[in-house]
């Protein structure tokens, strides 16, 4: 069954309102947070090898590697799947990443039927591609899919806003932050939002670019 879909503001207040109303945390710290941003792009093959070129790389990077294979056209399955490692080394992927926008361009993801699958079974699907780890897809089940209830404990931003809004001793573990993240369901997607932009705020109150 599929829960609630983040498709317009509107659904990112009623998240958060029905967050502030459960966690006194996040009430504190959303007149600090701003606007919410809505993040939604198109689902598909390109979100995700867009995740895949953006790995361990920095956003500048990304952005570059990704316009060389748009120009390149190589952002489509079959495209992909011809290119050469010559032509994959050209836009700027590594080995490992050529390899893995090969595996997914051979993977047969039906990226239409996953719109109308659970959460679990999305990320359950997307993570058997070589290269697609739990991170990835999560990200994508939230902001391709617009899923509503789906967290991703394992991004670091995401433990450290923890750490900062909950005063913590310590930045919570995957597993520690999944846990704390149960009781902010229906609306974990809306969660992270909130904590990746009090994550910025924070940052920048230490004058962390």
């Amino acid at each position: 069954m599929v829960g609630r879909i983040i498709s317009t503001e509107a659904c990112l207040a009623e998240g958060t309102a029905w967050l502030a109303a459960r966690e006194p945390a996040f009430a504190r710290v959303l007149p600090l947070v701003g606007p919410l941003p809505l993040r939604r792009e198109p689902d598909g093959f390109a979100a995700l090898l867009r995740a895949i070129v953006g790995q361990q790389v920095s956003v500048a990077s990304a952005r570059a590697i990704w316009a060389r294979l748009e120009g390149a056209g190589l952002t489509e399955p079959a495209a992909m799947a011809r290119a050469t490692d010559a032509d994959l080394r050209a836009v700027g992927l590594s080995r490992q990443k050529a390899r893995y926008g090969r595996a997914l361009a051979g993977a047969g993801i039906d990226f239409d039927g996953l719109r109308d699958r659970p959460d679990a079974e999305v990320v359950a699907r997307l993570v058997a591609v070589p290269g697609i780890g739990a991170w990835t897809a999560e990200i994508y089940a939230m902001f391709a899919l617009g899923r509503a209830d789906v967290f991703a404990p394992g991004d670091l931003a995401l433990q450290e806003a923890a750490r900062l809004l909950f005063t913590l001793a310590a930045r919570p573990s995957d597993k520690a932050l999944r846990r704390m993240a149960e009781d902010w369901s229906p609306w974990r997607s809306v969660a992270a939002r909130v904590l990746w932009a009090w994550y910025r705020v924070a940052r920048e109150r230490e004058g962390v670019a």
